[in-house]
């Protein structure tokens, strides 16, 4: 982890002595459908609560009901695992900012972003409520009578797995935004594969300390990653060829780009 953190402080002063326009830009309309869109799915999974009503945690099946796909992979509650999974995704989550090293000075840059990192975790966050409240599914730990404390409403909400969710929807949104910005960097690769090792991790956590299945966490990764590109590449600022003309009082500034 430690070598991890120095491999992004040294992407990002490589890139700081660079200064140049953001290849990602907002726009008003968009935005506000993207926005209301991403808004609204989080704000109605608060709504959806149909799970709770066919999950008692004292009526759990045998583990010989679980699919032969997660079941070789099923294990009690391990609150270490657990903790340090939920550290590496808090981790994770602000990774992205490296991409915004190249345009530290640049409000206009951190709007951007802003707006589209927004947009991603809302996305994350309401479609993995809505499945999780909507498809219920008990947790691992459940069939090992071992449930942590605190799991009185949660134990029957294991599909998808959102903290793998969330981890590979900044993997790919670093990923997409760091390689756009510098396509020349040498810390494009070691910065793509040190976020998935993470990303990876976050999710053999996930399994290992009791609280996903193995689908669950593959069906999270899926969901973080659609949106970790997804909107990136919406918000690429399109490349626009030939000479501008941007008249002055005294004159006129020509600008050339091919």
């Amino acid at each position: 982890m430690k070598k991890f953190f120095i491999l992004c402080s040294v992407a990002a002063l490589a890139c700081g002595s660079v200064s140049a326009e953001s290849m990602y830009t907002y726009d008003l309309t968009k935005d506000i459908v993207i926005g209301s869109v991403s808004a609204g799915l989080a704000v109605s999974s608060l709504f959806i609560d149909r799970a709770a009503n066919n999950a008692s945690k004292d009526d759990i099946p045998s583990k010989d009901s679980v699919n032969a796909f997660d079941r070789g992979l099923m294990t009690g509650y391990n609150k270490p695992i657990d903790l340090a999974s939920d550290f590496t995704t808090y981790g994770l989550l602000v990774l992205p900012v490296v991409s915004l090293a190249g345009n530290f000075r640049d409000a206009y840059a951190w709007l951007t972003y802003g707006i589209m990192y927004a947009e991603s975790a809302f996305l994350v966050f309401g479609t993995s409520e809505v499945l999780k409240n909507s498809i219920p599914r008990y947790r691992p730990y459940s069939y090992y009578g071992d449930a942590p404390a605190g799991s009185d409403t949660d134990y029957y909400k294991s599909f998808p797995s959102r903290h793998t969710a969330f981890a590979f929807m900044s993997a790919g949104f670093v990923t997409a935004t760091f390689f756009t910005e510098y396509p020349d960097s040498k810390w494009k690769i070691p910065l793509s594969a040190a976020a998935y090792t993470l990303a990876v991790g976050v999710g053999a956590g996930r399994i290992f300390s009791g609280n996903h299945f193995l689908s669950d966490v593959l069906a999270g990764a899926a969901i973080g990653s659609l949106y970790g590109y997804l909107i990136p590449w919406l918000h690429e600022r399109k490349k626009q060829d030939g000479v501008t003309l941007a008249p002055l009082p005294n004159g006129l500034i020509v600008t050339c780009k091919f």
